[in-house]
């Protein structure tokens, strides 16, 4: 892509960013599949099946099958978190220095 392409496609975009219904919308399907990149990024670290992983995260295997797949669009945050502690990570909520583990 060369430079004029690239400044018209990011003019355009912020153009659409702009327009209040679009940027809603865009938001709420980024943050859903920023999400689901991060689950896939942790679970790639994990040796376990699908169905062990699902086990010890105290979901179905299909819950996993849907997330790996991209089916799975609307993720709940305590799904999340025990995917991520079955992974063997933590979550913290985190200002400045202070640090709230999540459980």
């Amino acid at each position: 892509m060369d430079k004029n392409t690239k400044n018209k496609f990011g003019s355009a975009f912020a153009g659409h960013l702009n327009d209040p219904e679009f940027k809603k919308g865009y938001n709420e399907e980024f943050k859903e599949f920023a999400l689901s990149e991060i689950i896939l990024a942790i679970m790639e670290g994990d040796h376990k099946s699908v169905r062990k992983l699902a086990q010890a995260a105290g979901v179905s295997a299909t819950t996993i099958q849907n997330l790996r797949s991209g089916k799975k669009d609307d993720v709940k945050f305590s799904n999340f978190l025990s995917i991520v502690k079955a992974c063997g990570y933590g979550l913290e909520l985190v200002k400045d220095e202070k640090r709230i583990p999540l459980h």
